[in-house]
């Protein structure tokens, strides 16, 4: 199924910015319109089209909080925010690219100025991990009266989230049905990255335990009904996770990552070259391999980057440490897996049918389809679709349906 472009990679990032519309980040007729003036595969008229959406976007914003109509602003600034991201995503030939680094901020701080006009504003905080931080947006639901402790959802993004996307991943639908959120980001995302530098690890669990520390800390928190959620690679990563870290009540992949390894397509000639240690025969090839196509070539530069791998040839020599196998049996909280038929990263890999597989504890398995239009990548474009599964989920799995949020 295709929504705007040709190109698989374009036509994903336009559904994935539409599909915040649902709680706020996007207008579909701005995207339709933008993405009308953009030519498939050309990544610099795409930067230059999203980010004159976004800046005026952004002015309607600035004009609309300057006139204190609050709701206005709110929904432009939001809006700007994700176009900001979105108009960045393909800037990633160079991390230190100038106008990467000024579409980012503005993201960032677009993000930030509509927060402040949330009905119930989210605090910044930042969460202590090793001998730095990590930063997070912590949501909280409405007092529903009772007095009673809430369950909370812990989220973290994948290789190319932002902290920010939580608000539309799951943040606002935990809040309207009475969960608190917790959202961060970790080595490897975000500004975590960006600014500290700090690259993915595959022992992830020395990554979630500093954040559950801090979370169960926090007042008002249910100890027993704690969950993690992880998006895209973060599916992964989470369940690497919950392998260790037992404290959580229950784990989210959105969607489930079996072994990063298996992602890689490329001929057995140039796996057997990077085996053998002949990167200066593996590596042009593979280059040449991902120029062909925007998504194998964004991939691949992104990888790089997040990974801290200098080469094509060693960042295959890392991603096997990023995987399930061996430890996927020492998970015991409940696990929710899901799927989507038409995912563009791991469509055909069954990596959700082997991590339900490899599960001992209980677990339940989801796979959204095409026609109930559910079926890209973690369900862009069809998040309260996502989100009814998810809750359902959560709802039964923590015990009783919580009252829905003021």
């Amino acid at each position: 199924m295709t929504f705007l472009f040709d190109d698989p990679a374009f036509d994903y990032q336009a559904l994935r910015t539409a599909g915040y519309a649902d709680y706020g980040g996007a207008q579909l007729g701005e995207v339709v319109a933008v993405a009308s003036r953009i030519p498939d595969g050309d990544t610099e008229a795409w930067r230059r089209a999203w980010t004159a959406l976004a800046e005026r976007v952004h002015r309607l914003g600035a004009a609309a909080r300057g006139d204190g109509r609050t709701v206005d602003a709110r929904a432009a600034l939001l809006r700007a925010h994700n176009y900001y991201r979105t108009a960045e995503f393909f800037q990633r030939d160079d991390p230190l690219d100038p106008e990467a680094l000024r579409l980012m901020r503005l993201s960032r701080e677009t993000f930030a100025d509509a927060a402040e006009l949330m009905d119930r504003p989210p605090e910044f905080v930042r969460i202590p991990y090793e001998d730095t931080s990590l930063p997070g947006y912590l949501y909280r639901a409405a007092d529903d009266g009772t007095g009673s402790p809430r369950p909370l959802v812990i989220h973290h993004g994948g290789i190319d989230s932002t902290l920010e996307e939580g608000w539309f991943f799951v943040a606002a639908a935990a809040l309207a049905r009475g969960y608190d959120c917790l959202c961060f980001e970790g080595p490897g995302q975000g500004s975590v990255l960006r600014d500290q530098g700090l690259v993915f690890r595959p022992d992830w669990e020395r990554v979630v335990t500093p954040v559950v520390d801090y979370a169960l800390d926090l007042p008002g928190v249910d100890p027993d009904r704690v969950v993690l959620m992880g998006t895209s690679l973060g599916g992964l990563l989470a369940v690497r996770a919950a392998a260790f870290e037992h404290r959580l009540a229950g784990c989210v992949a959105h969607d489930a990552v079996w072994q990063l390894g298996d992602v890689v397509a490329l001929p057995p000639f140039v796996l057997e070259w990077v085996e053998q240690g002949c990167d200066d025969f593996a590596d042009p090839v593979m280059w040449g391999i991902a120029a062909q196509q925007t998504f194998t070539r964004w991939l691949l530069r992104q990888a790089l980057w997040t990974f801290g791998a200098a080469t094509p040839s060693r960042l295959l020599r890392t991603l096997p440490a990023f995987g399930l196998s061996e430890v996927i049996g020492q998970v015991r909280c409940p696990v929710l897996v899901l799927d989507a038929e038409e995912d563009l990263f791991f469509a055909g890999l069954e990596h959700a049918k082997k991590v339900y597989t490899g599960l001992n504890a209980p677990k339940t398995l989801h796979v959204f389809t095409a026609d109930e239009g559910g079926g890209a990548h973690c369900h862009s474009g069809a998040m309260h679709l996502f989100h009814d599964r998810l809750f359902s989920w959560l709802d039964r799995t923590l015990g009783g349906e919580r009252p829905m949020a003021a």
